[in-house]
């Protein structure tokens, strides 16, 4: 991989340089099965699952699950908002892949008292460990707000500084303008890093767990009411957290296609061959088909060094289900840069396109 250092006096942002490059966003949404969003008082230090002494017992639990079950959740903080948040409590949001094909995460929240927070998020990562329903004694505390919006805004600026020169700009826009309609119900929360800050301001829109990247004030309209043209947002589309990152680059093309009712098709989407040297696509093959979500996290980083590979992506249109397959290839590199600074790095990083496109429905 190739880098070249340059110093400046001022700070270089990392999303700037992502974007004059042409830096392609897609395939970069994190992909998981549950969502983990904590209420928690700012500043968030650059490292804070790691220094804060508080959230050590959550973490703790959390790999736990990672080790046993190989399930994938991501824990986030948000910042209490002064008109959502009630002082002395702290809201838990929980999401979760409701099943194999779907559109948008399950949601529950809870509204508790601000020191049983840390308690209440360990007793349901406990419950995903041992599948069994610790959360009774909590019902109290559950808020009916399934109908809400929930948008998540990157303004980390103490993991990169992009995150709060561009993130909070748009933070502030989506707060002031687009909440506040009783038909269309949407929150807007300052979030801790969620990843990619070469592509700040960046965003997740949950329930449906989409990323946003290379947001513009002007892009907003289209992205909350999904009323204009696909092609116009398909360079600030990161992917969907539903599936891995070449299903991803998929899932796009046929967005692009299907247009905006794409996003309420049930949908799988997976590798399902890769193209490599040595014995790895060959072993991957039988190991596929094994299943164990412990081995399919270590499949996971094999896909990553491959060359090529093959998605299959299903869904369900018009109560039909469709298959469609496709082959991902890296089509080129540009630079970018992985944090801003006055002294960057600039290195390349692989771009990809979709070839061989098609249809493999059953009649």
């Amino acid at each position: 991989m190739i880098s070249t250092k340059q110093s400046k006096t001022e700070c270089q942002y990392c999303s700037v340089i992502s974007q004059a490059n042409q830096q392609d966003p897609i395939g970069t949404a994190g992909t998981y099965d549950h969502w983990l969003i904590l209420e928690l008082k700012q500043p968030w230090s650059p490292a804070m699952w790691v220094e804060d002494e508080t959230l050590q017992p959550l973490v703790k639990t959390l790999k736990q699950l990672i080790l046993k079950k190989g399930i994938k959740i991501r824990p986030i903080a948000i910042a209490p908002d002064r008109d959502y948040s009630q002082p002395g409590y702290a809201r838990l949001f929980y999401y979760r892949r409701p099943s194999r094909l779907f559109t948008t995460y399950e949601k529950q929240e809870f509204m508790v008292p601000q020191d049983q927070l840390i308690p209440l998020a360990v007793a349901l990562v406990k419950s995903l460990i041992s599948q069994s329903n610790l959360l009774e004694n909590w019902n109290s505390y559950r808020q009916e707000t399934s109908q809400i919006r929930e948008i998540l805004v990157c303004t980390h600026a103490n993991v990169d500084l992009a995150c709060g020169r561009f993130g909070y700009p748009l933070y502030k826009k989506l707060r002031s303008n687009y909440t506040g309609n009783p038909e269309k119900p949407l929150r807007v929360w300052r979030s801790s890093h969620f990843g990619g800050h070469q592509f700040a301001p960046t965003l997740i829109d949950l329930p449906q767990g989409h990323y946003w990247g290379h947001l513009t004030l002007d892009s907003l309209d289209a992205l909350i009411d999904q009323t204009d043209r696909v092609e116009n947002l398909r360079l600030l589309y990161r992917g969907w957290a539903g599936m891995g990152k070449f299903a991803q680059i998929v899932e796009r093309e046929l967005w692009q296609q299907e247009g905006w009712s794409w996003f309420a098709y049930p949908k799988l989407g997976k590798v399902v061959k890769l193209e490599g040297k040595g014995v790895i696509p060959y072993v991957y093959q039988i190991l596929q088909v094994i299943p164990s979500k412990q081995l399919h996290l270590l499949l996971d980083r094999w896909v990553q060094k491959a060359t090529g590979v093959w998605v299959r992506l299903e869904f369900v249109k018009d109560n039909v289900i469709k298959t469609y397959e496709a082959k991902i290839e890296i089509s080129g590199q540009v630079n970018t840069a992985l944090y801003s600074g006055k002294d960057i790095t600039l290195r390349q990083v692989d771009q990809y396109c979709v070839t061989d496109l098609k249809d493999i429905s059953k009649p």
